[in-house]
């Protein structure tokens, strides 16, 4: 299937103010997440690459003890096993890409 309308995949909230729709390639996890303001993600870390794209919004990103607001346009590239975390300064629009597939996030 290779034409995705993001409004065809149902809406999770994996974490409070944070909801996400997936999608999955052989390879890929694709993550477009909406997130409420003062929404708070807490520090964790992964064996999966990341990249971060910032679509709308402000985001506060802490990646390794390293603290930025991260704003459109910004990209911010999170090695595998990098402890990681923010907080949702403004209402914010976020696509999340990880390599390999998040097969945790399959279910």
């Amino acid at each position: 299937m290779p034409f995705i309308h993001l409004s065809d995949i149902e809406e999770k909230e994996l974490v409070p103010g944070f909801t996400v729709r997936f999608v999955h390639t052989e390879s890929m996890t694709f993550s477009y997440w909406t997130v409420q303001p003062g929404a708070e993600l807490p520090e964790h870390s992964h064996p999966h690459e990341q990249v971060t794209n910032m679509l709308e919004g402000e985001f506060r990103l802490t990646v390794d003890g390293e603290s930025k607001v991260i704003r459109p346009g910004d990209v911010v590239h999170i090695p595998p096993n990098a402890a990681h975390g923010g907080k949702a300064v403004t209402e914010c629009r976020i696509l999340d890409v990880f390599h390999p597939v998040r097969e945790d996030y399959r279910s």
